[in-house]
């Protein structure tokens, strides 16, 4: 299986989709689905150099400035760590709907916790934190004591 991850400049999870292929095909459909869902065109994507992501750039969106310098999707690859660490955690997925569905929700969860620490103050993040896990806990129904 392959995971197909689209992150925005601050390496917020925008989109996911778990397809078996990494071709023209897949990639295609990959970005006809977060423009989708965006309803708009980015200014410029950066991937790395996969060649159906070109190949599949140029049909969907041509006009779009493509960037596939080393180093330079370092955001979204290390915006991945946290859920290939949940997936170590839950000894892999057993389908590809399961894992469809468990990372475009861990996805948005983990949107909701990570915040960029060197944007806000000390006291303004603590009151994120604090505000995000009562979201949690409200809507998990989950009590910490």
């Amino acid at each position: 299986m392959y995971l197909w991850r689209a992150v925005d400049q601050d390496g917020d999870q925008i989109d996911v989709l778990v397809q078996k292929r990494k071709d023209k095909k897949a990639a295609t459909r990959f970005f006809r689905k977060v423009l989708k869902h965006q309803g708009e065109t980015p200014n410029s994507i950066t991937t790395d150099k996969l060649r159906s992501y070109a190949a599949a750039k140029r049909e969907v969106m041509p006009s779009v400035v493509h960037c596939q310098d080393p180093y330079a999707n370092n955001k979204a690859e290390v915006s991945h760590q946290p859920t290939r660490e949940q997936e170590r955690q839950m000894r892999r997925f057993k389908s590809m709907k399961q894992a469809q569905r468990f990372l475009s929700t861990h996805g948005v969860v983990n949107n909701l916790f990570r915040l960029g620490r060197n944007l806000i103050h000390a006291c303004h993040y603590r009151l994120f934190r604090a505000k995000a896990f009562g979201e949690w806990q409200q809507a998990t129904c989950v009590c910490t004591t």
